[in-house]
């Protein structure tokens, strides 16, 4: 698997282009923001985008769906709870100087125990809620890796401050992956730099309660 991170807009958010070593056909999962760049690399590499994933609808995992999605044809599959927020994106924008960011109807919702057959990958949804209602990780088990979005990050985790947030949901998700996926899957998350669950859960201070 080729995997190519943009990390883009004021918060820093990685958005992942993803295609078999290769191919012509990709996927692009939390296209966050800076439409222009990830369309770009589209462009640049020749690749036809076979469908857009997203982890959860915080703005700055979906900012750029709707003009990507509009550029290139490719569908988007969103958590199921979440769907009604990309919908009427601007609605749930916490800060008032950000946007105006265009709606986005998805063609497909996920909730979670879906396997995906996309761009050549096979996709299992796994439902890991706590940061957002409806987050879910996409784990590609051939590849050995997880999309984790806002669930767990290189020595953090993600935040549980925000509407629909929650503390015990989110460490009970973070169990779900460290407990059921082997110790050398990486994690590409939301934000920051890529980690595995192993080193995730020897050193990861926010993981302490799992060990008890």
């Amino acid at each position: 698997m080729e995997v190519r991170t943009f990390t883009v807009g004021p918060f820093l958010e990685n958005s992942y282009l993803i295609r078999r070593d290769g191919s012509d056909r990709a996927l692009f999962i939390d296209p966050g923001d800076e439409a222009p760049k990830l369309l770009g690399a589209i462009e640049s590499l020749g690749l036809k985008l076979d469908g857009i994933l997203l982890t959860h609808t915080h703005i700055d995992h979906v900012g750029a769906v709707a003009p990507v999605a509009t550029a290139t044809g490719a569908e988007v599959w969103v958590p199921e709870i979440e769907k009604p927020v990309l919908a009427d994106i601007n609605r749930f924008v916490p800060w008032p100087d950000l946007g105006p960011f265009e709606n986005w109807d998805a063609e497909h919702t996920v909730a979670g125990g879906e396997r995906l057959e996309l761009a050549g990958f096979e996709i299992d949804v796994l439902f890991t809620p706590g940061h957002s209602p409806g987050h879910v990780t996409y784990s590609l088990a051939d590849e050995g890796a997880v999309f984790s979005g806002d669930v767990l990050f290189k020595g953090s985790v993600g935040r549980t401050d925000l509407p629909g947030g929650n503390w015990g949901t989110l460490l009970e998700s973070i169990r779900t992956l460290v407990d059921t996926l082997p110790e050398a899957t990486t994690v590409h998350p939301g934000h920051m730099s890529i980690t595995t669950l192993g080193e995730e859960r020897a050193t990861n201070p926010f993981l302490v309660e799992l060990a008890r």
